[in-house]
């Protein structure tokens, strides 16, 4: 899963390489084995990709497991300078002897001259006086006091190293300038710029993008929330939608404009003009995003775009019928999924009855619309404006407009009070299906009624 704000992430740091004539790194920080799978990591690339992030968009992949011997020489190496220890402390222990389950760690092996042992962690020595300022491109400078960090553990007892310090060491190997990633990790920033410093590196320039919330104002949470990039794409949003929009997740172009072209975005957007308030992830407003780049396409992309929904639905489209359908269909589709149930009638023997629809339309002079409508349609010419003129005129002689006329024809027709417009539809589908269903229609209403 690709979450959405990982992907936001990933786009910001791209324009900005883009800009600067930089390169974006990708880097599968998969030291953590409880937490990689191969197929996440393809996963991660192959979401990239639908964005326009491919391979030769950026330098790697590199998996930061590759990298484990530089991680564990730069652990021993901060152990020789004094800058690191080892502690057998629990976490119990640290409780038991402050008293407090809230507090970090208290120091206690700070000057015991442990050596490496089973159960024993290395810590990273924080000063104790002083701040550590962090240069972040979107909120100045924010120091932190140092006496308020506590020493971190850097390597597990195990000799594996922590995300802290395999991060900083691998910046500091592929000489990464910039680190653009979402504000929870500010806290984290004083701890790695130590470590840069103590490597003897210059820290990296940062900027910490807002967290991005729901409706409710909350995190966006995998276990409450649609958050993986894959299940937006599944369900019909064009990559070119999705990430114009997820560049508005903070920031946004001159001239009150929201729907910019992808090269505009790169020549204007700048990460100082990142708003740092929380930025809202709106679905709806997402749809109406997919649904005006879709009316933008050209009608082959459009068609291209349909087709893998279409070659999972329950029929066999017909695609010289689709090529009818798809110029109507275009311009009501907000997500392509929509696309099956919107054209399923042309192409199944029955169509799919929505039953609410059904009760709605099928109801007072109902059963006599669809009889003067199946009357009046079994010699007119096949054609939109006629169909539409002959059904005007059964909806007049039953004191009808033609709103009120064609709803028990719609849904007799296609099982839904919603869909593409009626008469181009019925002309689609020809005279012989449309008077057969119609008729069935009928003879449902009869059976119901008891006739």
């Amino acid at each position: 899963m690709f979450h959405v704000g990982g992907a936001r992430s990933a786009l910001f740091n791209w324009v900005m390489a883009k800009q600067s004539g930089g390169t974006l790194v990708l880097r599968i920080e998969d030291t953590d084995a409880s937490r990689n799978k191969p197929e996440w990591t393809e996963g991660i690339i192959r979401a990239l990709a639908w964005l326009g992030i491919d391979g030769e968009e950026y330098e790697g992949p590199y998996f930061q497991s590759a990298n484990a011997d530089k991680h564990r020489e730069a652990a021993a190496r901060l152990r020789e300078q004094g800058r690191a220890y080892y502690c057998d402390c629990t976490r119990e222990d640290v409780v038991a002897r402050t008293g407090d389950q809230h507090r970090g760690y208290d120091g206690h092996c700070r000057d015991r001259g442990l050596e490496p042992g089973p159960g024993r962690a290395l810590r990273f020595r924080t000063p104790d006086e002083g701040q550590t300022a962090v240069v972040d491109l979107l909120r100045g400078k924010p120091e932190f006091d140092n006496a308020k960090l506590e020493d971190f553990v850097i390597a597990r007892a195990d000799g594996s190293v922590t995300f802290l310090l395999a991060n900083a060491v691998d910046d500091i190997s592929q000489g990464i300038t910039h680190v653009v990633r979402g504000e929870e990790h500010l806290p984290n920033a004083p701890k790695q710029q130590l470590l840069w410093e103590a490597l003897g590196a210059e820290p990296p320039v940062w900027a910490h993008v807002p967290v991005i919330v729901n409706e409710k104002r909350q995190k966006l949470s995998k276990r409450r929330d649609k958050v993986a990039l894959e299940d937006y794409r599944a369900e019909g949003y064009l990559a070119e939608a999705m990430r114009n929009y997820l560049m508005l997740l903070g920031w946004a172009p001159s001239g009150d404009r929201e729907i910019v072209p992808w090269e505009e975005i790169v020549a204007e957007f700048r990460i100082e003009d990142v708003n740092t308030s929380p930025a809202f992830f709106d679905v709806k407003k997402l749809r109406a995003f997919n649904g005006e780049y879709i009316r933008a396409l050209p009608a082959d992309r459009f068609a291209a775009e349909c087709r893998p929904f279409l070659e999972d639905a329950p029929f066999e489209a017909d695609p010289e019928v689709f090529a009818k359908l798809a110029p109507l269909a275009q311009t009501r589709v907000a997500v392509l999924a929509e696309i099956v149930p919107m054209v399923d009638f042309a192409f199944l023997d029955e169509p799919v009855f929505d039953e609410a629809s059904w009760n709605k339309a099928m109801k007072g002079p109902a059963a006599e619309i669809l009889a003067a409508a199946e009357e009046a349609y079994r010699d007119a010419p096949w054609e939109t404006d006629e169909l539409k003129a002959r059904l005007e005129q059964v909806g007049a002689a039953h004191g009808l407009k033609l709103g009120k006329a064609q709803a028990p024809v719609r849904v007799a027709v296609t099982g839904r009070t919603v869909g593409l417009p009626l008469f181009e539809s019925l002309e689609v589908l020809g005279r012989e299906r449309t008077l057969a269903r119609i008729a069935a229609a009928r003879a449902r209403l009869a059976a119901a009624s008891g006739e």
